[in-house]
This record gives structure tokens, sequence and C-alpha cells, in this order.
């Protein structure tokens, strides 16, 4: 007793009662206070939960359903857009494919389209090639058949003088061409 102050006694005799007994107040059924108190607790707390139960926990209840249904309507919502989102990358890689396609079939028409243009230029080149080797072979068969028929008269008149000089008479112009005639055609055969 000697620790608790008066004015504590004063107010409250049971507690001044619970402590010379030595327990706990809170405990102590016997006493009228804490019966009383242990009535008005109970009746406070019904009191309290019949407002809660009749006002704020309905608002609880309507807050949490609206919340639910908004997350329900966004998840909809998002399925709906994932949806079309997938759609729209379909789509967009078909373009793609199609594009790609097209822009093959493009480059394949444009090179083959590059081949032929070459291959009738190059038969056009071929062509003229030919007509101009023709006609070079021509020119040079035709110059080398003068060029022998002056090498003859060439080749006559100097084996004539030849012959003259070194026998002192002149050789017979017949054989003389026949043998030239002879070494020229052994020469073209070498």
């Amino acid at each position: 007793m000697r620790l608790l102050p008066a004015f504590l006694i004063a107010l409250f005799p049971a507690t001044a009662l619970a402590a010379e007994q030595g327990g706990m107040p809170q405990f102590q059924f016997g006493n009228p206070l804490t019966i009383s108190q242990v009535v008005w607790m109970v009746v406070i707390f019904l009191a309290l939960y019949a407002v809660l139960a009749r006002w704020a926990l309905p608002g609880v209840g309507a807050v949490l359903e609206e919340r639910a249904r908004r997350i329900s309507a966004d998840l909809d919502a998002a399925k709906v857009a994932k949806a079309e989102a997938d759609r729209a990358v379909a789509e967009l890689a078909a373009a793609t494919r199609a594009a790609r396609a097209e822009a093959q079939a493009e480059i394949a028409a444009a090179t083959a389209a590059a081949r032929e243009a070459a291959a009738r230029e190059a038969a056009t080149l071929n062509a003229r090639l030919e007509g101009d080797l023709k006609e070079a072979e021509a020119r040079i068969s035709a110059a080398r058949s003068q060029a022998m028929g002056a090498l003859r008269e060439v080749a006559c008149e100097a084996a004539g003088a030849m012959i003259t000089r070194l026998t002192g008479r002149p050789a017979r112009a017949g054989t003389l061409a026949r043998a030239i005639e002879v070494s020229l055609a052994r020469a073209s055969h070498d």
C-alpha cells in the first residue's frame, strides 16, 4: 500500500484492495467495480458493432465491391487490348512477309530482265564482232594474196638477177617461177 499514492486509493478503492491481495485488479471478478466495467465494455462493444455493421461496414463493402468491379473491368479491357495488339502484330507480320515476298519477286524479275538484256547485247556484240572478224580475215587474206603476188615478182626478179650475176647468163623465167612457187609453198606449210 505504501507504493500507491493516496489519490489513487481514494479514486479506485478496488485497486487498493487488489494491491493488498497481491493480484491483478482486472481479474478480480468478486469486485463490483470490475463486474460493472465488464458489463459496460460488452454494452459499448455491442453498440459499436451495431454502428459499424449498420453504417460503416456496408460503405466499406460497397467500396470493395466497386474496386473489384473496376479491377475486373480493367482486366477485361486489358484482355481486349491484348487481343487487338496480337491481331495487329499478326497483321503487321503478314504485311511484312507479303512485302518481302513482293520485293523478292521484283528483284528476281529485274535480275532476269537484266540478264536478258545482257544476253541480247552480248549476242548483238558477238554478231558484230563476228562480222568484223570475217571482214578483217578477208582483208588479211587479200593483203596476203597481194603481198604473195608481189613477193613472187620480187623473188623472181631477185633470183634472176642473182643467177645472171653468178652464171653470167639470164635464167629461164618459167623454171625460176616454178622453183619460187615450190619454195613459197614449203614456207607457208611450215
